[in-house]
């Protein structure tokens, strides 16, 4: 069991990234749940788009264009401290309810724990340890150290040797179809976590290897064939 790592995504598997909802509500009104996920979707299209034209940002910097994007398609108006007030809620998000406890009891199993992102270290860091996390995991891996975006293979391959690990014993984790794919593409074992179960994962020709509903599945999930 201790060779077992676990590349833990951030955003959207550790982390609620709908927990901007509350502060877009304070501005928007009923607007706030479709303006959080098209500033989501296009979050990750523009973290795609530069990964494929070699033009790496800071990947809050792609936030911060898919909230403009956002804006001018919904017609929303924001004043500057507005804004900024409800760009930053990215850096305090949320864990999903069940993550501390499930990682406690992952590391105790002997798992490898390391949050692996396309936010950079310092973003993630900051997110850790409000969440109280930091102290559970074994580290964290950046994209930002390879200056790409997942679903890149470039990043899977730093990670594993950025973690020392074996393709075979590394599995990534992630609530995000599209690197759930990437990962099962490169070469290693997956698990989707299917918050939603009205959710589909793209019909590309890589299914995860575990599908769980959260967190808290996930050991069990991993050791059973």
């Amino acid at each position: 069991m201790s060779q077992i790592t676990l590349a833990l995504d951030v955003y959207g598997t550790l982390i609620d990234t709908n927990g901007v909802l509350l502060k877009l509500r304070e501005h928007i009104g009923n607007k706030a749940e479709a303006f959080s996920a098209l500033w989501r979707d296009k979050q990750l299209e523009y973290s795609f788009r530069r990964g494929l034209m070699n033009k790496y940002v800071d990947f809050s910097i792609c936030t911060q264009e898919a909230f403009t994007y956002t804006s001018l398609a919904m017609g929303i108006i924001w004043k500057e401290k507005d804004r900024e007030e409800v760009i930053g809620q990215y850096r305090t998000l949320p864990a999903f309810p069940e993550v501390a406890e499930a990682l406690k009891g992952l590391k105790a199993a002997g798992f490898r724990l390391f949050a692996y992102s396309n936010g950079s270290r310092k973003a993630v860091a900051q997110l850790m340890e409000q969440a109280q996390l930091g102290s559970i995991l074994n580290g964290i891996v950046s994209m930002e150290e390879v200056q790409t975006f997942k679903p890149n293979p470039v990043g899977y391959q730093h990670f594993i040797q950025q973690t020392e690990s074996q393709i075979e014993q590394a599995w990534m984790v992630s609530g995000n179809p599209f690197d759930v794919i990437g990962a099962k593409a490169y070469g290693m074992k997956t698990a989707w976590v299917q918050r939603n179960p009205q959710r589909i994962l793209d019909p590309m020709g890589y299914a995860p290897d575990r599908i769980i509903q959260h967190l808290g599945q996930l050991a069990e999930a991993i050791v059973t064939p």
